[in-house]
């Protein structure tokens, strides 16, 4: 007699799936044969007729419905076959939008989530339908415009209600009693349970793919449990998620771009494992390699074993993680440590092989002189985030305490000379010390080398102990004030002088300004670039359907702003803006007194505009974090004219661009919250 597993290998169905399955996976045949609205139609037709209905779908199985989702996510998986999906075979038709594949798909598993269809109740191949469309929803709401359709359907709510339901369903499964009849019953129950639950973690975690997406996952307050189902299956060595082929470091980085998500990956137990293996390469290295070769010189790349490491910090090491993680904490600065005390956070990362201020830490390590050099490479990193150059500066000091072991490396001669010792070491803080001075592209500063030179003098580049930094690290930079202005400006600005009747006037000068910048973008100088943003800025705040945010009355004085008082980050952001500034020849004396009088009645400005929040998130207890950097930009630009500045920015914050280009904008404001 033929086996049942025999007799699905012959069945017309699986048969047809697996033809199907071939050609989707030969993308040159797939174009051709299908991805066309008369295939896509036809497998779709048993979905439209299930939500007309059981009586319209007689013939219809479980697994003709799984069997059709695994092939639409097949076709979803591929550009050609997603646009199809999105937006049907002619994009341009004025066929309801809603019809077209992905909608229906949406709609089919909303229902199934919420179960608001009464298809196969009670059947035990009914979560493995509901898996496969999951699956294929993965495909579609793991990309930017996938996403924006199906938002609509708020899929991400139906799946942490269904994930919810699933997680008390496990919780109340009884324990196995020894030698009773139930066991095995109970044990298969108890694993479909969890398969289920783990299939809807993982659709949950493809929203993570997009930011819009990780917003809606944050939303539905399961990020831990995904972040933590992510680590399990990275710990396992398993494929991080089931429906596409991410890349750990792709998921992880945009979980940590967000406080929340950063937080998630910490308890999860991802930033733990991470330094424990960093360590166990950095440190200990493996017994069981063979050395047929020294290690690397500490100015040579990074030792390959550690690279991986290093990339899974970078990536996780933004400044929301970072300000999270780090924010308001102490080094621990130990009298002593143990050689087997193995580092278990960012803090101790930091203490350990960045800021190695004691006799302790260097004792500390085995591998000295490594593992200092990857800590400083790492800090040169992480520090090209201004913010996190200056909260590492007003947390623990990083320049003064890698300037005064430049200092300790000075070599004093009978002549009385003081040479510095040229070595790994002196050689990387000498780099990462003018990087972090040192603001600006690559034609207003050079980055002294990390590689010595053959010959007698292997390191030509001044080293220093104290700032200022020797001039030769400084571009010489010139500002032409003087540019003639351009005919073609003048014609812009002349559309600020027209009647308000145009109704064209933004288009036209949007139009002429691209027009311009792509002929001519060296022709516009500060003085008129100011101007054209002023009136560009002004008409639009005072054309109502222009203003996305309601106009704020502020009448706040000078006396009433004296006693805002700035973090420590903004103080410092002020001085390396005004230095940045002073180098341009955009600034002059006293703009830094400016700048923080136009950076104190933004506070003040902002503030009455905000919320009150409850979080346990560091990032939402108070003030934004980090400077704002939009302003100072601002202030730069308007060449340190305080009472312009501030002008401004009133008016621009009325605009929804405000929202995009000015962080501070929008930091736990009423506004924000109006529009969830």
């Amino acid at each position: 007699m033929t086996s049942a597993a025999h007799l699905e290998n012959y069945s017309p169905a699986s048969m047809v799936t697996e033809v199907l399955q071939i050609l989707c996976d030969q993308k040159e045949c797939a174009v051709e044969c299908l991805y066309n609205s008369t295939v896509v139609e036809a497998l779709l037709q048993p979905i439209h007729n299930l939500m007309r209905g059981t009586k319209a779908a007689p013939n219809c199985s479980e697994t003709a419905l799984i069997y059709i989702a695994d092939v639409l996510a097949r076709i979803a998986s591929v550009e050609e076959g997603l646009t199809l999906l999105l937006y049907g075979e002619n994009m341009n038709s004025s066929k309801e939008k809603s019809s077209t594949g992905a909608h229906i798909i949406a709609q089919f598993l909303k229902k199934l989530l919420d179960e608001d269809i009464s298809i196969f109740s009670g059947s035990e191949m009914l979560p493995m339908v509901k898996g496969a469309f999951i699956s294929t929803c993965c495909q579609i709401y793991g990309t930017c415009e996938g996403l924006q359709v199906l938002i609509p359907y708020s899929l991400h709510e139906s799946l942490a209600k269904a994930w919810k339901k699933t997680s008390l369903l496990s919780d109340r499964i009884p324990t196995p009693v020894e030698d009773s009849d139930s066991v095995s019953s109970i044990s298969q129950e108890s694993q479909n349970i969890m398969a289920w639950e783990e299939n809807l973690l993982d659709g949950l975690l493809n929203f993570a793919a997009t930011p819009k997406g990780l917003l809606l996952l944050q939303r539905t307050d399961a990020i831990n449990e995904c972040v933590t189902f992510m680590f399990n299956r990275y710990a396992k060595k398993l494929q991080i998620s089931r429906h596409k082929k991410f890349d750990c470091g792709v998921l992880v980085t945009q979980v940590a771009s967000t406080a929340a998500g950063a937080v998630a990956l910490q308890r999860s137990g991802f930033v733990n494992a991470l330094i424990t293996e960093l360590w166990a390469n950095l440190e200990c290295g493996r017994d069981d390699v063979r050395v047929t070769h020294p290690r690397a010189t500490p100015v040579d790349p990074i030792d390959q074993s550690c690279q991986k490491s290093f990339l899974a910090l970078v990536n996780f090491l933004s400044y929301p993680a970072v300000y999270e993680l780090v924010g308001n904490q102490d080094l621990p600065n130990k009298a002593e440590y143990s050689l087997r005390e193995v580092p278990t956070c960012i803090i101790d990362i930091i203490d350990r092989l960045i800021i190695l201020n004691s006799e302790a830490k260097i004792r500390s390590l085995f591998n000295y002189e490594q593992s200092h050099i990857f800590g400083l490479r790492l800090l040169s990193v992480i520090c090209c985030s201004l913010d996190t150059l200056l909260l590492l500066e007003a947390q623990y000091q990083v320049s003064e305490i890698l300037l005064r072991a430049q200092e300790e490396s000075i070599l004093e001669t009978s002549e009385g000379h003081r040479d510095f010792i040229i070595d790994g070491l002196s050689v990387e803080r000498n780099h990462v010390l003018v990087r972090m001075n040192l603001i600006g592209g690559p034609v207003e500063r050079i980055l002294p080398p990390r590689m010595l030179e053959k010959g007698d003098d292997p390191y030509p580049w001044p080293m220093f102990s104290s700032y200022p930094l020797p001039n030769c690290y400084l571009s010489e930079v010139t500002r032409n004030a003087d540019l003639k202005q351009d005919s073609d400006l003048s014609k812009i600005l002349l559309h600020f002088k027209m009647s308000d009747k145009q109704t064209e006037w933004i288009e036209n000068c949007q139009r002429q300004f691209c027009k311009m910048m792509k002929a001519k973008p060296d022709m516009i100088s500060g003085g008129a670039l100011v101007e054209l943003l002023e009136n560009f800025v002004l008409h639009l705040s005072e054309s109502p359907s222009e203003c996305y945010f309601p106009s704020v009355e502020y009448t706040a004085t000078d006396a009433n702003v004296k006693n805002e008082s700035l973090s420590l980050v903004q103080q410092l952001g002020i001085q390396m803006t005004v230095r940045y500034g002073k180098f341009l020849n955009l600034l002059k004396d006293g703009a830094e007194h400016d700048l923080t009088w136009v950076l104190k009645h933004c506070e003040r400005f902002l503030k009455q505009q905000r919320a009150l929040v409850k979080s346990s998130l560091l990032c939402l207890q108070g003030g934004c974090a980090g400077h704002d950097w939009f302003v100072s930009s601002l202030f730069m630009l308007m060449l340190g004219d305080r009472q312009k500045t501030l002008r401004f920015l009133q008016q621009f914050s009325r605009l929804l661009a405000s929202a995009f280009l000015w962080l501070p904008r929008l930091h736990i404001s009423v506004r924000l919250f109006s529009l969830f």
